[in-house]
């Protein structure tokens, strides 16, 4: 059954249109044409505990045509122990009724309803109007009844389960349903090196294709086997890193040369079976490696807990004993049914019963998730399903710490009674007394807050949750951040979201402290000694690395266990770093930053993210640097004199500097016009000319190869056009920037034909070669344009000097400033993204590159980082699931659990954290081991001669001694020079040599030391802390 293709019609599109302020970075994620099916679909979720109202709030964000909610069921209070959208005063109402409005609020383009009966069951018609049906905590004996018909009607259904901490997820999408992308990821594509008789196609300059066995590719520019230039895909087969054959080609000719080859998403079809057929013979899908023998239990094992409450009336209680016997009896009987025997775990079935009334928020997170993932792909065709069955099971988060029995587990009427089944009453009161630090309240930081809200964390008498974010809210922000709404536009996210947390629930009043300070070496005043002694624990939420390496340190010297997750699209990774146990975050690095050669970039571009990087280079070069640079030359009296001390670019500068106060200084508007006409001539025709002249098209290599093949493309000049709307599009935003540069009114008051009109009145020169200029041909070879023997940049001192004549008086410019731009990508009224989208697809146009829209252009040089929901969501359930175990304080290294997943495969992957490094010394006692990472040597503040015996008398001779840049003392120091030195107290040193005075709330300074140990040897020591006594 092929995803629903249906007419589009939904509130939120005018004319097929997407809010892309609301849903860009979704958008990233999933692409238009899903985003517009997920538009035209109705989606009812059945059951609103934990679970469901967490899909809920996932799907309402995502964006579909109607989300209609069913449970008709009275709220009570234990469910507050996940359900995030009931209030202790909804206590007795229907769950749906007091939900619906609530999860309404989340998008305003997703319309909520409640389903107009009491039961599913009774009306099996009344669910035709819905493309997708998710059930949670509904039985097996209705299950079986709903998702037979919805097979039989073509309505696709998702159930989901929780007890304690297991969890399943059943997906049936019906026969024959379309794929139309499995992995979601970009086409690759690439430049044809070479094609052989046999079919044999070789990348260029062995560059590795990325391509598997039965993918499909096309082919463009090819010469010599013109019959591959857009055909119909051709299914290849890898022969190697840099090789693939794609067959036959025995009746196109012989290869020339040229050509790229672009991969092809091909449609998967898959046939789902009903869950009736799929209980006796599943289809599982594993979520860890490592417990192989486990789902099949567990498949046993839920169908036992659903026969117990068929018979009951209720789940097993928790820790009864008796009922954990039946569950385990009927487990054994359900087992012995089957055609194949399953061997089952008693202890594993008697925990999953201990725990079946169990109601956790991060295992509703982590499963609300992936069923509204699994939701999305239904009615988008996007990403590849679950086949069909997932059980997952966390028994590692268990506390070890405090002991569980019947009478510590049973309800209190509380509303954390869902917790307290699975972890009973001590380890409850243990959660609330944590004093834990949020690092950032975006979007994993809202979905961390809101889990810490459910388990009670930190709001018992020594609790505590901070949160620290100086960011403010965008629009952009709240189609993932769910804590925020429309209203709180332009508030700060760390009080918005505590506000949010505190009502979801009220215990945190009182408790929940936060911050609007960016975490680094700037505020170690306010989040000083005193502050990390005072955690037990850090969470990150943050979105860049350089932060994240900030408090990985952080915790790394105040010996504090943090947990580090971060999401990419549908990929998400959690990580553990426990002091005395596992590496730090900084203890491995992603690969750099991939950059694109200059060369490339200024004359050779292949690819359209050339051609964007390039336009981003001049977006810097035209309106950010020169006002920059112009700034400094006015503020500053002595700018000239130090910029001629670096030599380099000076010409240039000062060049950029006279253009901009006096040769190009605009008066109006028409000024800029007309700068903006200029600058499209100069790019775009002039300095394609001026390539063209120095390497003509039929020009060739010093080996007799043409110049322009392989990745160099022949580009053509262009001839501007009003009719074109790019050229049109980059002279209206060339010209609003640099306007704003001078602070000169332009903007949209400024009718099209007012830009003609100025632009007809101008003569535009005919352009020359200068055969003077040289260009680099290869990045390989030296850029015959840089400067020589260290004298000025592209001239000589004398042209230099003519021009520093020719710069107004800085006295004349006083008050006079320039406004440099600042690049910000989400305002899309400000033309920073209208001009490097035209000023890419115009380079494009010369080098006959496929354009990119304005969406692709913001995403590629805005550097967004694709989120969704449901990734998020996920993420954070996993963190709060090793949070847990840091709660118990776990010391085995074994039970904790680093995490991969990628929800559009779907794979998920489990691994133990890497142990700290660890190393040794010889003392004069014998061998001492070392842990490279958490530990160090701690001293007073001694003089530095203690301090040298008292390493001495551990059998380490110090060699150096440095803190930060600066060396503090050297054993090659003259006789005086230590002798001066050696009285001196630690600070006094420090201080001393560095000439800067420790900050008065610092109280440690950290040394680093280099000795040999009684081998004469040098070895790796940790750091010295040392203690000021403050």
């Amino acid at each position: 059954m092929e995803a629903p293709d249906i007419a589009i019609d939904v509130g939120q599109l005018k004319n097929g249109d997407i809010d892309e302020s609301l849903y860009s970075r979704q958008l990233y994620v999933l692409g238009h044409e899903a985003m517009r099916r997920m538009g035209s679909s109705h989606v009812l979720i059945a059951g609103l505990k934990g679970l469901g109202v967490e899909i809920a709030k996932n799907i309402a964000l995502a964006g579909v045509k109607s989300l209609t909610l069913f449970d008709p069921e009275p709220a009570r209070l234990p469910d507050l122990s996940s359900q995030f959208f009931l209030h202790p005063e909804d206590v007795g109402k229907p769950r749906a009724a007091v939900t619906a409005p609530r999860v309404a609020e989340l998008n305003a383009y997703t319309p909520v309803t409640v389903h107009p009966s009491d039961s599913l069951t009774r009306n099996l018609d009344g669910l035709r109007q819905y493309q997708v049906i998710v059930l949670t905590g509904v039985s097996l004996k209705d299950q079986l009844t709903i998702s037979e018909f919805c097979h039989k009607n073509g309505i696709y259904i998702v159930i989901a389960d929780i007890f304690g901490l297991f969890a399943s997820i059943f997906s049936d999408f019906g026969p024959q349903f379309t794929i139309s992308d499995a992995t979601g990821e970009n086409p690759l594509s690439g430049i044809v090196a070479d094609i052989d008789s046999e079919g044999l196609v070789s990348a260029l300059d062995e560059t590795r294709h990325g391509l598997e066995d039965g993918d499909y590719v096309t082919f463009s520019e090819v010469q010599g086997m013109e019959g591959l230039n857009n055909a119909e895909p051709r299914k290849i087969t890898v022969k190697g890193p840099y090789t693939f054959s794609i067959g036959d080609v025995s009746t196109l000719g012989e290869y020339k040369r040229g050509g790229l080859y672009t991969q092809v998403k091909m449609p998967k079809i898959v046939d789902f079976q009903s869950q009736s057929e799929q209980l006796k013979k599943p289809d599982l899908l594993m979520s860890d490696f490592a417990k192989f023998d486990r789902p099949l239990q567990l498949h046993i094992g839920f169908q036992a807990l659903h026969a117990f409450k068929e018979a009951h009336g209720h789940l097993p209680r928790p820790h009864n004993q008796d009922d954990a016997s039946d569950i385990f009896q009927k487990a054994q009987a359900l087992s012995d049914q089957g055609n194949d025997k399953v061997e089952l775990d008693e202890k594993l079935l008697r925990e999953l019963s201990y725990q079946a009334q169990g109601d956790l928020s991060p295992m509703a997170a982590l499963f609300g998730g992936l069923a509204a993932q699994e939701v999305l792909k239904a009615v988008s065709g996007k990403f590849h399903p679950i086949l069909q069955w997932l059980y997952f099971d966390s028994l590692e988060s268990l506390p070890t710490s405090v002991q569980r029995s019947e009478q510590l587990c049973k309800p209190l009427d509380t509303r954390y009674d869902g917790q307290i089944a699975v972890f009973g009453r001590d380890f409850q009161d243990k959660l609330t007394n944590i004093s834990e630090f949020l690092v950032g309240a975006g979007a994993i930081g809202c979905e961390m807050l809101k889990n810490w809200a459910m388990i009670g964390l930190g709001t018992g008498p020594k609790g505590k949750i901070n949160v620290t974010d100086n960011d403010q809210i965008e629009k952009s922000n709240l189609n993932r951040q769910f804590l925020f709404r429309p209203k709180d536009v332009g508030k700060l996210k760390s009080d918005c979201a505590a506000e949010a947390v505190q009502a979801m629930n009220p215990e945190l009043k009182g408790h929940i402290v936060t911050f609007r300070d960016r975490v680094g070496s700037e505020t170690e005043n306010i989040f000083n000694e005193h502050f990390w002694d005072s955690l037990d624990g850090v969470t990150n939420a943050l979105d860049n690395v350089d932060a994240r390496q900030y408090i990985d340190r952080r915790c790394v010297f105040f010996r504090k266990p943090l947990l580090e997750s971060g999401t990419l699209g549908t990929k998400g990774n959690t990580q553990v770093v426990l002091p005395k146990l596992t590496e730090s975050y900084s203890s491995s690095q992603d690969p750099p930053e991939h950059s694109f050669p200059q060369c490339t970039l200024r004359s050779f571009p292949n690819r359209i993210e050339h051609t964007i990087a390039w336009a981003k280079e001049k977006f810097h070069q035209y309106f950010v640097g020169p006002p920059e640079t112009v700034n400094l030359y006015i503020s500053k009296p002595d700018y000239i004199q130090k910029m001629l001390k670096q030599s380099g670019n000076e010409i240039p500068t000062v060049e950029s500097i006279r253009d901009f106060l006096v040769t190009k200084k605009p008066t109006n508007f028409d000024d800029c016009i007309m700068w903006a006409r200029e600058q499209f001539e100069k790019e775009y025709n002039n300095a394609i000319q001026q390539l063209l002249h120095n390497f003509p098209k039929d020009s060739t290599t010093a080996s007799g190869a043409p110049f322009w093949s392989g990745p160099k493309r022949a580009p053509d000049p262009l001839k501007f056009s009003s009719l074109d709307p790019t050229h049109l599009s980059f002279i209206i935003a060339a010209a609003n920037l640099h306007a704003f540069n001078y602070g000169i009114q332009g903007g949209s008051d400024v009718a099209r034909d007012h830009y003609l009109r100025v632009m007809d009145d101008m003569i535009i020169p005919e352009f020359s070669p200068n055969p003077s200029i040289k260009i680099q041909a290869d990045d390989n070879e030296p850029d015959p344009n840089a400067p020589q023997n260290g004298g000025p940049g592209y001239g000589d001192d004398d042209d230099l000097q003519k021009l520093i004549s020719e710069l107004p008086p800085r006295k004349s410019l006083a008050g006079f400033k320039l406004d440099p731009v600042e690049f910000e990508k989400d305002d899309d009224t400000n033309h920073h993204i209208d001009f490097i989208t035209s000023a890419s697809n115009l380079r494009a146009q010369n080098y006959a590159i496929a354009e990119a829209d304005r969406h692709k252009t913001k995403f590629i040089a805005g550097k967004i980082i694709p989120a969704i929901a449901t990734t998020t969501a996920l993420v954070t359930g996993l963190v709060v699931l090793e949070l847990y175990k840091v709660v118990d304080g776990k010391d085995d290294i074994e039970q904790y659990k680093n995490g991969f997943v990628n929800l559009a495969l779907p794979f998920f992957g489990f691994s133990e954290p890497i142990a700290s490094p660890k190393g040794k010394y010889l003392s004069r006692d014998g061998e001492v081991t070392i842990d490279k990472i958490w530990d160090r040597f701690e001293v007073e503040n001694v003089t530095l001669q203690d301090f040298i015996d008292d390493f001495d008398k551990r059998g380490l001779d110090i060699q150096m001694i440095s803190s930060g840049v600066s060396l503090l003392y050297a054993a090659f120091y003259a006789q005086a020079k230590r002798k001066d030195k050696l009285p001196l107290k630690l600070s006094e040193l420090v201080e001393s040599v560095s000439r800067t005075k420790i900050p008065d709330h610092q109280k440690n300074v950290i040394l680093e030391v280099t000795a040999d140990d009684q081998t004469g040897e040098d070895v790796d020591l940790p750091y010295v802390m040392l203690k000021l006594g403050k």
